[in-house]
């Protein structure tokens, strides 16, 4: 019984990392790219970086707030494309309240 259980929370951890699809952005035009991730709302770029050779850098990219975790925000990073080095696009992150709490303290 505990391993249907085991194997059944594994297929759902892997499901879940499998729900959202990846590119690479340096096969894809800038335009692409941000279609790409409107149309489906949320995606994984993956791509080698430009300052470490062979790294491979990736991360998701959501089109909307509504496809980050509660208590992130949607955030401009860019990634690489096919036809420019810097395609805007967005990610989640979590709000940095240092700078409000500096405010704070200096007033």
């Amino acid at each position: 019984m505990k391993t249907i259980l085991l194997a059944a929370c594994l297929t759902l951890v892997a499901a879940a990392a499998q729900a959202a699809s990846r590119y690479d952005p340096t096969r894809m035009s800038c335009g692409k790219v941000q279609a790409t991730i409107a149309r489906q709302g949320a995606v994984i770029l993956r791509y080698q970086s430009a300052r470490v050779p062979g790294l491979p850098l990736y991360n998701r990219y959501v089109q909307s707030e509504r496809f980050c975790d509660m208590g992130e925000i949607r955030a401009r990073a860019y990634v690489p494309s096919a036809d420019t080095k810097s395609c805007p696009v967005y990610i989640c992150k979590r709000p940095e309240f240092r700078h409000f709490r500096r405010r704070l303290l200096q007033n």
